[in-house]
């Protein structure tokens, strides 16, 4: 079972020798052990954790019949000990207090028996945000692409790429849709990507992030399942340039200027780019941590384009890197104090402001785009991932993947609006004129919400 990120769930370091199991276990230091599965949670229906609530608990790699204990603030949970089924899998629920305030909890997992480990863990608990605000706005939704991930807007058209499962990815889509009816006027599957070491061929090179280059005629993707990106025509979505395989290392956001694509490495420190004309890559920008011993995990890229900037996030190091677009290199950074797995920013046009939001602990933190002083730090619901300034109000758009809405905050903070637009909002993009659009994925195959583009706009 892998990390459950939308649970706030995260393994910690195995105590083992040093902390003694249960109270049912054997005497202190009288054995050791160890851990190498994984443990986990989310509310129901793979949901956030709220006050009031369960969670749901899951953990395999246990020893048969091994007991599980679980402690916050030094007291056994209700229903402890838990006990691993003969496969080694345990899953069952636990209560969470209707006084628990949002934030995340240390919890203690002690296991006991023949091979005694204990190992700390944080329990996220979400805050419940109620649709607010709807009547400020319209919707216009549609259909597009199987598991939209990602959206580019331009004068013209907009672009959305979307793929369905894991390797080897077969369904893939980028789509062209007409701004003024939001109909699809075209759309391409990849093509077939070399064979990998699974054996069971190489699928597509689907496509993932999205950066459109209106100028130069171009769509530029990232297809992260190949470490590689490509160059679609913005007429009619016909392929310009496939790179090979492992030109960037997991790739996530493509961003245009002034000629260039820049495109993001996630968990790499590096931002690699490349030249629209000659389409070829020009430089690596080499991204450095402002925390001591830390390294730069590079997530998401936003453009301040009067300032001549780019601001980079780092995932793991909880900070964010300052790019200068005329030398392409690092002029700076801010470490994010209060920020947890910080992925998605967004920064205003003269780069005096970066939004940044952390799916840790649900976390939107405003920091001064020029000093890093953080302004504000505000708890805006069940995991956050994307974000957005939408430039004639200022505004900022965020997407809740587990709160399946979109919220909207002032420039200040103050949360202005709460609005439900479908399952696991993953992207948003602005048009400048007033207009947000975001796309969400689905929860299922009988979701009725799945698969959309929806456009917002403030009345």
């Amino acid at each position: 079972m892998t990390k459950m990120t939308q649970t706030g769930w995260r393994l910690g370091v195995a105590l083992g020798a040093l902390l003694v199991a249960t109270a049912a276990s054997a005497d202190p230091f009288a054995a050791t052990g160890t851990f190498d599965g994984r443990i986990g949670a989310s509310g129901p229906n793979r949901g956030p954790i709220v006050a009031g609530g369960e969670a749901v608990i899951a953990a395999r790699g246990l020893a048969a019949g091994q007991q599980i204990t679980l402690r916050q603030g030094g007291e056994a949970l209700e229903g402890a000990p838990f006990t691993a089924s003969e496969d080694g899998t345990l899953e069952t629920r636990i209560a969470i207090p209707a006084s628990a305030a949002p934030g995340v909890y240390p919890v203690v997992v002690e296991a006991a028996g023949d091979a005694p480990f204990a190992t700390i863990m944080d329990l996220k608990v979400s805050k419940q945000v109620e649709p607010m605000g709807q009547d400020a706005y319209d919707f216009q939704a549609v259909e597009i692409v199987q598991n939209p991930y990602q959206v580019a807007v331009g004068k013209e058209a907009i672009f959305v790429t979307g793929a369905v499962g894991r390797p080897p990815v077969k369904v893939s889509e980028l789509a062209k849709l007409d701004p003024a009816t939001l109909e699809i006027v075209a759309r391409v599957t990849p093509p077939e990507a070399p064979q990998n070491d699974t054996g069971r061929g190489g699928g597509v090179f689907a496509v993932y992030g999205v950066g459109l280059a209106e100028d130069a005629g171009q769509v530029w993707v990232t297809n992260t399942r190949q470490n590689s990106v490509a160059v679609y025509s913005a007429d009619d979505l016909s392929l310009i340039k496939q790179f090979p395989v492992d030109t960037v290392g997991h790739p996530r956001d493509a961003v245009y200027a002034n000629g260039k694509v820049y495109v993001t490495a996630t968990f790499e420190p590096k931002v690699h780019v490349f030249d629209t004309e000659t389409l070829e890559e020009v430089a690596v920008i080499e991204l450095a941590s402002k925390r001591r011993g830390e390294a730069f995990a590079t997530a998401s890229l936003s453009l301040a384009p009067e300032a001549g900037k780019l601001f980079v996030s780092s995932l793991r190091s909880e900070e964010v890197a300052v790019i200068d677009m005329v030398s392409d290199t690092q002029t700076g950074g801010f470490v994010i104090d209060g920020s947890d797995n910080t992925i998605g920013l967004a920064a205003t046009a003269d780069g005096a402001r970066v939004f940044t939001v952390a799916q840790g602990n649900d976390a939107v933190t405003i920091l001064d785009g020029n000093s890093g002083e953080v302004i504000r730090q505000v708890n805006i619901g069940a995991n956050p991932l994307n974000a957005v300034v939408e430039p004639t109000t200022g505004n900022v758009y965020v997407a809740l993947r587990n709160g399946n809405a979109v919220v909207v905050m002032s420039p200040e903070g103050e949360v202005l609006a709460n609005l439900p637009v479908g399952s696991l909002p993953n992207h948003l993009a602005a048009d400048g004129q007033g207009q947000v659009y975001v796309v969400n994925k689905s929860a299922g195959q009988d979701d009725p919400s799945a698969n959309r583009l929806t456009r917002i706009t403030a009345k």
